[in-house]
């Protein structure tokens, strides 16, 4: 055998399973088809966000959190309801017990940590026992996604200096290799060196090939955000309606998909395919580094929402609540696009961008950059979006903004006067001590949480109050972004096949097995919960295998 594991992706999950491995004596490989610049993969480029349950961070914020109430969340997120969630719930528990227990403290002892005010992220649908999270639980590592992958990284150098761990990137994997029903190894291309910036899109020129056989193979190649094609194919069309014709892309080109079938072939299973998570704010990137390149808007609770019509949604569906119920009634309007109707005093508290890029001062860990967050001006980045981004429009009369959504979209589909109708009756609200009005309402008990008072949420005002001005419209676009579902593993990572059965000598991890068991989220995710899992199924299958 060339080692004892081969690891098939270099993101968070492969890094994770990689070291953990190494860590108890085994050799491993590690293959990624990307260059040595994307180490780490999409992990890189996310906001570092971490779900924890009751730690000191939440008790800091005068957050009461209980791992009863995590599982109720996650349970009434998840919303089971099929025989292959077997698995998927299995893991769902053990992660709450993750979570609730000794995960900050070994990410902590290997020097990570977190921004203080914790956020409320994804807030649910309005019932108790339903989808969403009851208490703010999204904790920001300090130093965003690069900050999440650096102690797996520098284990890994760690590792290799060892001669326990050898990479091997621009290998592009064509198919696992077979032996007496057992997976043995893969085979596949060598591809071209490529100096291109991390999540440009690389070259596909083949000038070698390659086979390595291995004591068991882990398959953590990611998920398929970035093959529209493949993300409408397995669209839930019963669910939430017609796949859209027009989306940007949350991650980079080479979130392919590709090992999801070459998997597959070996007998692996695939369930829940029709899971995912796209979200609703994105904003195409007017300096983009992949192609298509979507940024997601972090919203607070205070923006007008309406689709390509005018029309406002109805609650759930307002900033930051319910994603995919947001979506869902996108894609009934008819249109692939919405619209934020919002004030400056909002976008300068409320508007966060999703990435680590996007955030320099939490990425580079610059308090004194962090500060100007509190500042009179919207962040650097938000401003450069209202500055250069396409998908703005700021003007100080009603009127004139109106007009120039309607060229902005060249559909002319919206209307003046049932604008005004609605957004005035929505800021009578505002002086209405009482209010029927759900978002008012939501506004109101989002500001009796210390943190989104001090940092997310605007003090409550009419949006046709001038001097909350200028007004501002952000037309807001589909961004793909995770997949749910993934190949079905046992609880300590060996993907089965359709019977029920383990493939010999075959893992997974991260987000091709649905971050655990085939789709441990379910439905619904409650945010934080992505490079968690990675975390996660990458530790018990690094801890697992060979044993």
């Amino acid at each position: 055998m060339d080692c004892d594991v081969l690891v098939i992706g270099a993101g968070l999950a492969g890094l994770v399973t990689a070291v953990e491995a190494a860590d108890r004596g085994l050799r491993v490989i590690v293959l990624d088809q990307e260059g040595e610049q994307n180490l780490g993969g999409q992990a890189f480029w996310s906001l570092g966000g971490l779900l924890f349950v009751d730690n000191p961070e939440q008790r800091r914020m005068r957050i009461r959190d209980t791992l009863e109430l995590a599982r109720q969340d996650w349970m009434g997120s998840a919303q089971f309801d099929r025989p292959e969630d077997y698995w998927p719930r299995r893991w769902a528990e053990a992660y709450l017990d993750f979570a609730a227990g000794e995960k900050r403290a070994w990410l902590h002892g290997q020097g990570m940590r977190w921004f203080p005010v914790v956020g409320w992220a994804e807030r649910g649908g309005g019932l108790a026992h339903g989808h969403g999270n009851s208490v703010p639980r999204f904790h920001v590592t300090w130093g965003t996604g690069p900050g999440v992958l650096a102690p797996f990284i520098a284990r890994a150098r760690a590792a290799e200096s060892r001669g326990r761990i050898r990479f091997r990137f621009r290998h592009r994997v064509d198919e696992l290799i077979m032996t007496n029903g057992a997976v043995t190894g893969a085979r596949g291309s060598v591809l071209k060196s490529d100096g291109v910036k991390r999540g440009q899109r690389s070259s596909r020129e083949v000038v070698d090939e390659f086979w390595f056989e291995a004591g068991a193979v882990v398959v953590s190649s990611g998920g398929i955000g970035g093959n529209h094609d493949l993300v409408r194919k397995q669209w839930p069309v019963d669910r939430l309606g017609p796949p859209p014709n027009v989306m940007v892309s949350g991650v980079p080109d080479y979130v392919d998909g590709r090992m999801v079938a070459i998997a597959e072939q070996a007998r692996g299973s695939v369930i829940n395919k029709d899971r995912m998570w796209h979200y609703t704010e994105g904003l195409r990137n007017f300096d983009p580094i992949w192609p298509n390149h979507g940024i997601r808007i972090l919203p607070g609770p205070s923006s007008f929402w309406c689709d390509a019509d005018g029309n406002r949604f109805a609650a759930p569906a307002m900033p930051g609540f319910d994603t995919l119920g947001t979506l869902k009634a996108i894609r009934r309007s008819g249109a692939d696009y919405s619209w934020f109707i919002l004030t400056k005093a909002i976008i300068k508290r409320e508007f966060a961008l999703s990435g680590s890029e996007q955030n320099p001062d939490l990425t580079g860990k610059d308090i004194p950059l962090l500060l100007k967050r509190l500042g009179k001006n919207p962040p650097g980045p938000v401003q450069a979006f209202m500055d250069k981004g396409e998908d703005f429009v700021i003007r100080d009369r009603l009127e004139d903004l109106v007009e120039a959504m309607n060229a902005l979209t060249g559909e002319g589909r919206l209307s003046l006067e049932h604008l005004r109708r609605q957004i005035e009756a929505r800021d009578r609200e505002i002086d209405n001590a009482f209010s029927k009005d759900a978002q008012v309402t939501a506004i109101r008990g989002a500001r009796n949480y210390l943190g989104d008072r001090l940092m997310r949420t605007a003090k409550p005002h009419r949006l046709l109050d001038p001097k909350a001005g200028p007004l501002i419209a952000v037309r807001l676009n589909i961004l793909t972004r995770k997949t749910l579902g993934g190949l079905q593993t046992d609880l300590n990572g060996r993907v089965l096949e359709l019977s029920g059965e383990p493939v010999a000598g075959l893992y997974a991890a991260g987000e091709i097995a649905g971050f655990g068991g085939g789709g441990m989220h379910g439905y619904n995710a409650l945010e934080g919960t992505f490079l968690g899992g990675c975390i996660f199924s990458g530790r018990i299958v690094g801890r697992s295998i060979g044993g």
